[in-house]
């Protein structure tokens, strides 16, 4: 017979089974800065909202404040108040157009390689009650290699990488491809090939990058699509407005909401343990606990 001990054991995994929600946490990243991965993070926000998912996007790219810049909207307060000013979740999360929130960074994510145990474990539980908030998470991180950004990358379930035909996009492309090779076990990453002439140019710019790739790198890279140069992105953001807001029929906002059908319908192919943004956070904190 199962005995009371095993039983209780039984009875909490289920139960934990059932609190395991679909929140999706997807990170934006780039090699470089200046490619549109601000843009990108927000245009599909954009998309999945007007799917008619609940959306909220977190600021990790504390040396720019994007986010709140092409949204026009000045946040109250951010992370670092979240961890030191004592205030609570709804507090730091600042609402957007069209219903879509957003979580600033500010200094907060800078220190997060300093907290001490305790202090993890607050982070981690406050932000942990964005799973009932949110039905996509968007993880915007910094560019580049650097011990923050690396930190939210390696522990992402799901990674878009945007990359545009500059050599040195290609190049810093590639050295955050190298890095994350080195440290993530079964690193998938989707790419996005921004700013180019036709979508035959973004699937050669990603054949280009991939085949340097297959051949060095133990990585598996995916072609997510293409937005092409146009115009309006920039009237936009002199707007401080995305794209797919003020301009929906543009050509960039059309190739934003085919990417985001994409993404949807294909669904992530994440552990259990990795879902979420619980399991997310565990992941970036898992030495500091």
């Amino acid at each position: 017979m199962m005995d009371q001990a095993e039983n209780l054991r039984n009875i909490i995994k289920k139960q934990n089974l059932k609190n395991i929600t679909n929140s999706r946490v997807i990170a934006v990243t780039s090699g470089k800065g200046g490619v549109g991965k601000s843009s990108t993070s927000i245009n599909l926000a954009v998309q999945f909202t007007r799917m008619g998912k609940k959306v909220i996007i977190l600021d990790a790219d504390f040396g720019l404040a994007n986010i709140e810049v092409m949204f026009g909207v000045i946040p109250k307060y951010n992370l670092s108040d979240l961890m030191f000013a004592g205030k609570e979740l709804d507090e730091i999360i600042t609402e957007g157009p069209e219903g879509i929130r957003f979580i600033s960074g500010g200094s907060g994510i800078a220190k997060l390689v300093n907290l001490d145990k305790e202090q993890v474990r607050r982070l981690v539980n406050k932000l942990s009650e964005l799973e009932g908030m949110a039905d996509v998470i968007i993880i915007e991180t910094g560019a580049g290699i650097s011990p923050a950004v690396m930190e939210f990358l390696v522990a992402s379930p799901e990674t878009i990488l945007v990359t545009t035909p500059e050599p040195t996009s290609i190049t810093d492309s590639y050295a955050l491809l190298k890095a994350l090779s080195m440290k993530k076990d079964e690193t998938t990453i989707k790419m996005i090939a921004n700013r180019v002439d036709s979508e035959a140019e973004g699937r050669s710019l990603y054949e280009k990058l991939n085949v340097v790739v297959m051949k060095f790198l133990e990585i598996n890279m995916q072609y997510l699509g293409a937005v092409p140069q146009d115009n309006n992105i920039k009237k936009a953001i002199m707007k401080q407005k995305p794209v797919s807001m003020i301009f929906p029929n543009a050509t960039s906002s059309r190739h934003f909401e085919e990417i985001a059908t994409r993404l949807m319908s294909e669904g992530a192919d994440v552990p259990v343990h990795k879902r979420g943004i619980r399991g997310y956070l565990r992941s970036v904190f898992a030495k500091n606990m």
